[in-house]
């Protein structure tokens, strides 16, 4: 069994972009598509603490991924679903770099 027959969902990844300024010349956010159709595996944890910076939050979602570019500061859609990834960590093998995992919570 290898590990891209675990991969058994697709999900979308987004990443930030600035938009256009408004009318506070503030930069609206936008999301823009990075990688479409990446296999994924999404499964649920048991609340898992992660720190960002100061700040500790809580992980309910734990998503395997081929070595894509991904970071902290993109999302994930997975079935039409938005996910805020709150850490990333490159897991390797002998070779190099094997897949990474993304601890995540839904966008709110």
């Amino acid at each position: 069994m290898t590990f891209t027959s675990l991969l058994v969902n697709t999900c979308d990844v987004e990443r930030y972009t600035e938009g256009a300024i408004d009318d506070y010349g503030h930069k609206d956010p936008t999301w823009t598509a990075h990688i479409d159709g990446a296999a994924c595996r999404l499964m649920s944890t048991k609340g898992v603490e992660i720190t960002v910076g100061a700040e500790v939050v809580i992980a309910d979602y734990k998503l395997f991924i081929d070595s894509v570019d991904i970071t902290e500061q993109d999302r994930v859609v997975v079935d039409s679903i938005t996910y805020e990834i709150l850490s990333v960590a490159d897991r390797q093998d002998s070779f190099g770099s094997n897949h990474k995992e993304c601890f995540m919570r839904t966008v709110r």
